[in-house]
């Protein structure tokens, strides 16, 4: 016997005796609660005051700082994209109050209002997250990755490229000042010879006009003449041009013409793993219990040089610097470890070698090794595998990149002549010299020291699951590896909404 079935109440058309609420239909734990909550606590009386009066009324900067900060939650990055939210999603609708504001609003609140204002609320929320005990503010664990900018892949500017324009033009306005004068007879005159060093617009503009003017009353080489005309036409310009370039470069290598505070760096994403150069910026994060406490953007490609203003930007931030600071092997320097000791900050920073060091037993027991020579410190004075003085020749400033000092110091043997171990200590032709930092060896003996004890390598393993973690969250769960917005400001704004929505959405599911 068949049963009758039975469908539920289906009516489009069904009028209600009250209008529905959308608070209803939100449930009570549900992500958006929280981030609405959290932002009505925040002051953003910064934010407001960007605003200018006069003209017609304005979304109010708190309703856009919650649905613009829940978008990124959801994974929604598009401008556009949000407006349709803010028309079709429930949990947008409820967030706005059912204001609809169109994706040109949207984007200029993220990317102009937001600017200079955001990084203040992003550390309102670390606060109020650490003292509801979800994180602290004491530890923190350093790492960088590079994220790809919103800019064109194919139309960029090298640095060495301009310097070798520039050297090629200097060469062929020699080879024309050597035609001048296989031109002219030994009895005549030559003009004074222009100067070829100084390469800029004006002076290489006048070289060419002194070259033409010796070439005047002369029969010349057809092609020596259009070479000219091409000269005196293009170089003055190109010069121009490679200067401008050159100054948007600053100590960068590259950057893209589309986004020229981009610069082109080794990302490995493609599916076969090959390192391929694409604009991007490299983010810099501390982060506690994979929390982001703290954030940066940095336009070089290398971790080392971005330490310190992170650092800076942490203790500006929240008024100290952290007890402890955990990061791999790409901080470890000199620079970054006076700075770590100057601020009193505990560091288990690893620096290069400290693997091999530890695993190569060859290296530990390499008697020629520079560091393991015997080295007296009352004489300053280093000794060989044969016990022959090595007595200081030499000492020297060197400066990094950065513009900080290091003092080297040279050893130098003082015979080596017959030695029969000098085939295995050195092959240089003379005697053996070596060169050493003493503050340096002073500071990786310090972070050896703190790197292998309990606390460093109980810090040490937790580094990877704690900033790592994040990174990969950000990636792949957030699907974030590429940048809406352009130019430093505006993507620097864009990856605080990024860990910002990286935070609420961890501390709601906590």
């Amino acid at each position: 016997m068949n049963k009758k079935v039975v469908f539920k109440t289906y009516s489009q058309d069904q009028l209600s005796l009250l209008p529905p609420s959308y608070d209803d239909l939100v449930p009570k734990n549900h992500p958006v609660r929280i981030v609405n909550t959290i932002v009505d606590r925040l002051d953003i009386s910064a934010l407001e005051r960007s605003y200018k009066g006069g003209g017609t009324s304005s979304y109010h900067p708190r309703m856009l700082l919650k649905v613009t900060i829940y978008a990124y939650l959801r994974n929604i990055y598009s401008s556009r994209k949000i407006e349709q939210a803010l028309q079709e999603n429930i949990h947008f609708m409820w967030l706005s109050g059912q204001s609809k504001p169109d994706h040109n609003t949207i984007n200029d609140f993220r990317g102009k209002r937001l600017k200079g204002t955001f990084q203040n609320i992003f550390n309102q929320v670390v606060i109020l997250l650490a003292e509801q005990g979800v994180l602290s503010l004491k530890e923190l664990f350093v790492d960088g990755t590079k994220i790809e900018a919103n800019a064109n892949r194919y139309t960029f500017v090298w640095g060495k490229s301009n310097k070798t324009s520039k050297e090629r033009i200097k060469k062929q306005l020699k080879e024309l000042w050597k035609y001048v004068e296989s031109v002219y007879d030994q009895e005549q005159m030559l003009p004074n010879e222009p100067d070829f060093e100084a390469i800029d617009p004006e002076k290489v503009a006048q070289t060419i006009d002194t070259i033409n003017q010796a070439l005047k009353d002369k029969e010349i080489d057809k092609k020596v003449k259009q070479k000219l005309n091409y000269a005196k036409k293009n170089w003055p310009q190109n010069l121009q041009k490679y200067n401008e370039q050159e100054k948007i470069l600053g100590t960068r290598n590259s950057y893209s013409k589309t986004d020229p505070d981009a610069t082109f760096m080794r990302m490995k994403d493609d599916y076969m793993q090959n390192g391929q150069l694409k604009p991007g910026y490299n983010l810099q994060a501390s982060t506690n219990n994979q929390f982001i406490v703290n954030y940066s953007l940095a336009q070089t490609t290398a971790d080392t040089t971005t330490l310190k203003d992170h650092l800076q930007k942490h203790i500006a931030s929240y008024g100290e610097a952290p007890q402890t600071l955990t990061a791999d092997a790409g901080y470890g320097s000199e620079e970054n470890y006076v700075d770590l000791e100057e601020k009193e900050v505990t560091a288990y920073v690893k620096y290069n070698y400290f693997h091999k060091e530890q695993r190569d037993k060859k290296h530990r027991e390499n008697p020629f090794h520079p560091d393991n020579l015997f080295y007296n410190q009352e004489t300053d004075t280093y000794y060989c595998p044969m016990g022959q003085a090595m007595n200081k020749i030499e000492s020297y400033e060197s400066e990094t990149k950065n513009g900080f000092k290091q003092t080297i110091h040279k050893y130098q043997a003082q015979n080596c002549l017959g030695c029969p171990l000098r085939g295995s200590c050195h092959k240089a032709k003379g005697n053996r010299t070596i060169e050493r930092n003493h503050n340096l060896i002073r500071l990786k003996e310090k972070a050896r020291d703190l790197l292998l004890s309990e606390e460093g390598i109980a810090h040490r393993k937790r580094r990877c699951w704690d900033v790592e973690a994040v990174f990969g969250n950000i990636k792949q769960n957030m699907g974030f590896k590429r940048f809406m917005l352009r130019g430093m400001d505006k993507a620097t704004t864009e990856i605080g909404l990024i860990a910002m929505a990286h935070n609420l959405r961890k501390f709601s599911v906590a």
